[in-house]
């Protein structure tokens, strides 16, 4: 951190550790995601691929540079917040409560951007803000772990000022906060897999049905437009009636055990 007294300086020194910050904990978490699915597609498990359909390079390279420009915009986000607790606007809180208040503080705040996500999301899908907001992460058919951040300016600075109003009703300590934006983009970059990493077993334990799998968020990119709004929980869909139909059924298919495939020999021709 620079000791300079500039403001210009200063800002630029935040910025660029605001920014180092994000674009890290996204390029970590798309490529960790991304080799673990590389790696499970030459296993017996590629039958977990949900889409038959393969991303292009192309496609990729526009989530990527679209999610660079989320970062961008969380710089200013996160230099205002850090200006905001400097100014007194924000508490600035230490680095723990202890951690069983620590754990249950990020745990209501992952409820919390849960209940935020999916209200936001599903108003980014009315007409007259689609355009707008959410029209550039939709070209993602076949997503990939890098579309986690593919923003358009609006949509990033929606989701990037979460924090900010937490922060604002909820003074919370800077571990809690790191712990909540590691898990959150990784749970993001799930999401955009495009191959199940879940068990099979996911759907049918109380424990686990109620979190969602990648396949829940893949079918709202590769066909339900108006449906699976959530982000780390299903209860919101199920409530509000916005589940995709097909979700259970396309969950099992892509998870069932792959078929050993029985080939017959061609004996036309042969020598008798």
């Amino acid at each position: 951190m620079s000791t300079s007294t500039n403001p210009f300086i200063i800002f630029i020194d935040m910025g660029l550790g605001s920014f180092l910050f994000d674009f890290s904990r996204y390029i970590i978490a798309a490529g960790l995601i991304s080799a673990i699915v590389w790696l499970l597609m030459r296993t017996s498990m590629r039958t977990r691929k949900i889409q038959k359909r393969n991303a292009t390079f192309a496609e990729v390279r526009r989530e990527l540079l679209q999610s660079i420009r989320s970062c961008f915009v969380y710089i200013g986000i996160g230099v205002a917040l850090v200006w905001a607790i400097n100014m007194g606007y924000l508490e600035r809180v230490g680095e723990s409560f202890g951690w069983p208040t620590d754990l249950a503080l990020l745990a209501v705040m992952i409820v919390v951007h849960d209940a935020y996500f999916y209200w936001a999301h599903r108003a980014m899908h009315l007409p007259f803000l689609y355009k707008r907001f959410h029209l550039a992460h939709h070209r993602s058919v076949t997503p990939t772990p890098f579309a986690a951040y593919s923003f358009s300016v609006g949509e990033a600075v929606v989701m990037g000022l979460f924090v900010t109003i937490w922060q604002f009703f909820v003074p919370t300590p800077g571990l809690v906060l790191f712990t909540f934006l590691a898990f959150q983009i990784i749970r993001n970059a799930m999401g955009h897999a495009g191959f199940e990493l879940h068990p099979r077993w996911w759907l049918s334990s109380p424990l686990t049905r109620w979190i969602t799998t990648t396949t829940h968020h893949d079918l709202h990119h590769s066909g339900g437009f108006g449906r699976n709004f959530g982000l780390y929980f299903t209860y919101w869909d199920r409530l509000m009636g916005t589940e995709h139909p097909d979700y259970a059924a396309t969950f099992h298919r892509v998870t069932a055990p792959a078929e050993i495939a029985t080939v017959k020999p061609n004996v036309e021709g042969a020598a008798g």
